[in-house]
């Protein structure tokens, strides 16, 4: 799997600079280029049309999300972008329907995902600090990121068909994001790259194999 489209959703927006999110997207795009994959990229903060976009999520083998956090949410206008370029891709290489039929409506829900094959990976940056998930009495109670607030964001993928690449959490940006600290995360997320996308080059290798036999 060798075409990665990357979307950087860190909005432009009051206090926020998404500064953090566009460095992270670079790290990214910096190292999978390195390692000969075909990336595009698209900023959420650029006027876009929702069918290239779809055609960008069609290209792809592997797409990556960069988005901070706002109020528990994705930002809004990362929100409008996913809501016009997956409705873009009704019956356009995205999804066909629901997976339901008028026979028997109850069952297989979520089923019509028409991007089997596929994978994505999810990043996330916030204020809140890795203990606010972790310890006992804090705020998001035991509870992670990613069976927490980004329970329905790995749902709308798995809608689509898309597989689950294990993503990773930056924590802790605004009150102690030391150039000490950036860094760590910069040799840790680079860590979880080489990790996980050596796992998709092996997978891709092992299918090729089996196509060939």
């Amino acid at each position: 799997m060798r075409k990665i489209f990357i979307i950087n959703g860190g909005q432009h927006f009051a206090h926020s600079g998404g500064a953090f999110n566009e460095t992270l997207t670079n790290w990214t795009a910096a190292y999978l280029q390195q390692n000969n994959f075909e990336v595009r990229i698209t900023d959420i903060n650029n006027p876009f049309d929702a069918f290239d976009e779809a055609e960008n999520f069609k290209w792809a083998d592997v797409v990556i999300y960069h988005t901070p956090i706002w109020w528990f949410q994705v930002p809004n206008l990362f929100k409008k972008y996913i809501d016009e370029v997956f409705t873009a891709g009704h019956q356009n290489g995205i999804y066909a329907n629901d997976g339901r039929s008028r026979t028997n409506p109850e069952i297989n829900y979520g089923t019509g995902g028409l991007m089997h094959g596929k994978q994505y990976m999810v990043t996330s940056t916030w204020n809140a600090p890795d203990t606010a998930f972790t310890l006992e009495g804090e705020f998001f109670d035991q509870r992670s990121v990613d069976d927490g607030v980004l329970f329905g964001f790995h749902k709308m993928n798995q809608f689509t068909g898309m597989k689950r690449i294990d993503g990773f959490h930056f924590h802790d940006l605004e009150k102690n994001a030391t150039p000490e600290r950036i860094e760590n995360y910069r040799i840790q997320y680079l860590t979880h790259l080489e990790n996980k996308f050596q796992t998709v080059n092996t997978q891709n290798h092992e299918n090729l194999s089996h196509s060939n036999a």
